[in-house]
């Protein structure tokens, strides 16, 4: 699963009669926010993941490379 071969709709829905409409994995109720705010209080991606069961070691990494890809994109315009 990598971020050239698969899109954010594919790691993250949106449904505002699911979690108020916040941004979270697909098939899961875990937030995306979740996910950075283990890695800014310095926590590892296996900290996250042993956390939050529901959430695919597959699908954590497509969002962030598709977040890395789209701030590398923004940073050379």
């Amino acid at each position: 699963m990598g971020a050239g071969t698969i899109t954010l709709d594919q790691v993250v829905w949106v449904d505002s009669e699911r979690m108020s409409g916040i941004p979270c994995f697909a098939g899961t109720r875990v937030p995306v926010q979740a996910l950075l705010d283990h890695i800014e209080a310095g926590q590892t991606l296996g900290d996250f993941l042993e956390g939050f069961p529901t959430v695919k070691r597959e699908q954590a990494v497509a969002f962030l490379e598709l977040g890395k890809d789209q701030l590398v994109r923004c940073v050379s315009c």
